[in-house]
């Protein structure tokens, strides 16, 4: 009997109730609005980063800049007319992936390869102006980068134009071969050409420039310039190290290291450099 009465024994159940946690009211602050500097580390207000060129005001880190970027800083608003568009790369070995990738990169860039040519002016002084993107495979170097080149160092040669190339590059691009290799020599002897005609030529080295570009029309400026700290070179560093066995000085293949070695003529800031290209392209007019 006992059990049974147990089986009709009423319960009585308690709700307990958790206290509720308070609701930390954190500030929404939208993407985009914060970049990080890879110089120093600090949090950067992008708008302010805009507005100084690109560069952190509190270490002088140089970011790279895209090559309509570079173009907005360095020609003329209203001067710049594009050429050699149109130029689209083959996939002559048929290296698998390259060209869906080279779509992909046609979408994401709104470019059609990794450099832009056209002409313009710099402080009212006509000239030339090529701009390499590494955005585009590292500013790989292949034939259409190294046919664009070439015709825009003889479009200059044939209107007695300077011509000034901003170098932005990985090197010859792996998946052109030998055909990207090439383009070495196509550049060099298009410059040869123009350097023949007694026509000023000018380069601007970035953030990085190495491998074919470097050995080739990189380093063949009447007038090197360079941005501050920028990666410059041909092989890379541990490339090096493990070919001569020794260790190499930390500024190795920076611009400063370079500018005490006699490669580099003069680093400029960015926020110098159109005034400086401007005094160099009206000098060799006078």
């Amino acid at each position: 009997m006992l059990e049974l009465k147990r089986l009709f024994k009423k319960n009585v159940y308690i709700e307990v109730k958790n206290n509720p946690q308070p609701v930390e009211n954190k500030p929404t602050i939208p993407d985009g609005l914060w970049v990080k500097c890879e110089g120093c580390g600090k949090i950067l207000y992008k708008n302010d980063l805009e507005e100084n060129k690109k560069v952190c005001n509190l270490c002088n880190y140089h970011f790279r800049l895209t090559a309509r970027e570079r173009i907005e800083q360095i020609i003329d608003i209203g001067t710049f007319v594009e050429i050699n568009k149109g130029l689209i790369s083959s996939n002559p070995l048929d290296f698998n992936g390259y060209e869906e990738k080279i779509e992909k990169l046609k979408r994401t860039t709104e470019l059609e390869e990794a450099v832009i040519t056209g002409y313009g002016k710099v402080n009212n002084n006509p000239v030339v102006i090529a701009v390499m993107d590494s955005r585009f495979l590292m500013g790989s170097m292949g034939s259409v980068v190294g046919e664009k080149i070439t015709r825009a160092v003889e479009f200059a040669t044939e209107k007695n134009l300077p011509i000034v190339i901003f170098t932005c590059s990985g090197g010859a691009r792996m998946q052109e071969g030998i055909f990207s290799l090439m383009q070495m020599a196509k550049t060099s002897a298009a410059i040869s050409a123009h350097n023949e005609k007694g026509l000023l030529y000018i380069t601007v080295l970035t953030d990085p420039t190495t491998g074919g570009v470097t050995a080739s029309f990189a380093m063949l400026g009447d007038i090197i310039l360079s941005e501050p700290n920028a990666l410059i070179g041909f092989a890379g560093r541990r490339v090096i190290e493990q070919t001569i066995k020794e260790s190499l000085p930390k500024d190795f293949q920076k611009a400063e290291f370079l500018q005490k070695k006699g490669f580099v003529d003069r680093i400029v800031k960015r926020s110098e450099l159109k005034e400086t290209l401007g005094k160099l392209l009206r000098l060799h007019r006078s």
